[in-house]
């Protein structure tokens, strides 16, 4: 073997071990779960011992309302909590990227709610909905207004607000570090050119900054999709049927319902839905980054 073979090969040679983990990590558990979703399984049974019931599973589910009501409820929720999110965060980080005394530390304390854990989340919410004891009713008290049932008649708002306060920090941080990363030549060559801070914002920052915000929407999109701990804390998915996402409804098929199977068959119904929404989104960053290297191809010129 020459010398410039060798060479060639020495990095995929060193790659193989970590191939082999990942696709025996990564591979072998999905595999696992696309195979058993054409079967009745349930918890008593091996994979092997089960019955093959080809798409059986699938086409119950299609046909079965509740789970086209969750479906429902998780897009609805994750559009909606993804959408403010990014409004938010980004907001907040457009405001925050200026010098001033004691920034850092709001900075900080603006991405503390993200360190807390999921379950200790959905507790001090539920607490802080408390029908009598939770500091909103008694706030609308206070001010001579009636409680509001936050749980039960605005239960899906409630878990919406809830998310948002956890998960904006996440966006808040991915966008200013997106902003500081921005090329000051394009910045510098919008103000000699009049610009001003607004139009500079919507024609030169917000442009450049969008691969990274799609990417960051998508990665908190997925994330929105399997929201479990937060749900199942505050309402366990009611009342109803109005909070129950399909995370929830697939741990409760699983382990309530005992059907392994139907349960693996709407994960994969989840993971389609998830790859469909990922290749969109790719596809539009792609696009993106290139409308984006261009703009600022444009303005370095210009300076």
């Amino acid at each position: 073997m020459s010398n410039a073979t060798l060479n060639r090969l020495t990095p995929y040679v060193f790659l193989a071990p970590a191939v082999v983990i990942m696709g025996l990590a990564l591979l072998y558990p999905l595999g696992y779960m696309v195979f058993g979703s054409f079967r009745a399984w349930d918890p008593s049974q091996t994979l092997g011992e089960s019955t093959f019931v080809g798409l059986k599973n699938y086409v119950t589910l299609w046909n079965d309302p509740n789970f086209r009501e969750s479906a429902a409820v998780t897009l609805k929720f994750a559009f909606t909590v993804v959408v403010v999110e990014m409004f938010i965060g980004v907001g907040l980080a457009l405001l925050l990227d200026r010098k001033l005394r004691g920034m850092s530390v709001l900075r900080t304390l603006f991405i503390l709610p993200m360190m807390i854990a999921p379950v200790v989340v959905g507790l001090v919410w539920r607490y802080m909905y408390h029908p009598t004891l939770g500091v909103f009713n008694k706030g609308l008290k206070t001010v001579g207004l009636d409680s509001v049932d936050w749980l039960g008649q605005h239960a899906l708002l409630s878990v919406i607000i809830a998310d948002i306060w956890q998960w904006t920090p996440f966006i808040f941080i991915l966008a200013l570090a997106a902003l500081q990363s921005l090329p000051r030549s394009a910045l510098e060559a919008a103000r000699i050119d009049g610009a001003t801070g607004w139009q500079q914002i919507i024609h030169i920052k917000l442009p450049l900054m969008m691969p990274v915000l799609i990417v960051t929407g998508l990665l908190r999109l997925i994330d929105a999709f399997k929201v479990l701990e937060v749900i199942l804390v505050m309402t366990e998915g009611g009342p109803g049927l109005s909070t129950e996402i399909l995370a929830l409804r697939i741990s409760r098929t699983a382990t309530e319902f005992r059907e392994l199977g139907v349960a693996a068959a709407m994960s994969n119904y989840l993971l389609i839905l998830l790859l469909m929404l990922t290749i969109v989104m790719l596809v539009y960053n792609r696009w993106v980054e290139y409308r984006a290297t261009r703009a600022m191809r444009i303005a370095e010129e210009n300076l």
